[in-house]
């Protein structure tokens, strides 16, 4: 079976994930760590993509990056090439590292680029790691703090419209340690029931021919039906958003 086509984003951002096969743990030492994040700035440079994020755990990675002068598949590959054949060669081993191809998902509006941001940064807490996102070593958060131009701060600091940079820091560290319920791609996106079932589940509770016309309610009426779903029947936001077209971030608030 062919394997369906990638969605490409409109704004060229990309929310990434990717994992060793069979789960296997990608960064055994700190040394392997600090070379992959090296090789992400080396072609950070050559393929002229922006990163805005990135959070090493150990048996996957999560990316938010811009596309530059080459296009997300070639970057990945030079990524993901480069560091293996020098975890190969440091630990003795040949073959893949990363399994089959790499995940990804379009981030196209200011909103969920925040959240998609803010999701990658807590990835260490919600594992139950660390209890504080400065305390995870393998991201770029300190990057924010100390304002440096390893990252495009600077972008992301222009979503917080601040007069100066002391008060954009201020804001941003504040956003990003929020308590959320935020979803976004991960490694693993099997939904309780079917769309199928879902579908049935939301025409059936909130009265309603197709799922889609629940864009027509009042805003009352939509957020408690919204709600209804998400704790009663389990439904997931990813699941909710897709089946009736409404925005992410109000399903997300609700």
């Amino acid at each position: 079976m062919p394997r369906a086509a990638r969605k490409r984003s409109e704004s060229g951002i990309y929310h990434i994930v990717m994992r060793g096969i069979n789960r296997q743990v990608i960064f055994i030492e700190r040394e392997d760590f600090l070379r992959f994040i090296e090789t992400l700035q080396k072609y950070k440079n050559i393929c002229e993509y922006q990163l805005f994020s990135y959070c090493l755990m150990d048996n996957h990675v999560h990316l938010l990056i811009k596309e530059g002068k080459e296009p997300l598949e070639t970057v990945m590959r030079r990524i993901c090439g480069s560091y293996v054949f020098w975890y190969n060669r440091k630990y003795d081993r040949i073959g893949y590292l990363f399994q089959d191809r790499f995940k990804s998902e379009a981030v196209e509006d200011d909103t969920y680029f925040l959240t998609v941001l803010r999701y990658i940064f807590q990835n260490p807490v919600k594992a139950g790691i660390v209890k504080d996102v400065i305390e995870y070593p393998w991201t770029n958060y300190d990057d924010y703090k100390r304002k440096t131009n390893k990252s495009e701060t600077d972008f992301v600091f222009n979503f917080f419209n601040a007069h100066n940079s002391e008060t954009a820091i201020k804001a941003f560290i504040k956003y990003i340690n929020e308590s959320n319920a935020d979803e976004c791609l991960d490694l693993d996106e099997r939904s309780t029931i079917t769309d199928n079932e879902a579908q049935k589940v939301i025409t059936e509770t909130c009265k309603v021919e197709h799922p889609h016309d629940m864009q027509e309610f009042n805003t009352d009426e939509r957020n408690y039906y919204i709600k209804i779903l998400k704790t009663d029947y389990n439904l997931s936001i990813r699941q909710i958003e897709r089946l009736t077209g409404i925005n992410r971030g109000i399903i997300q608030k609700v």
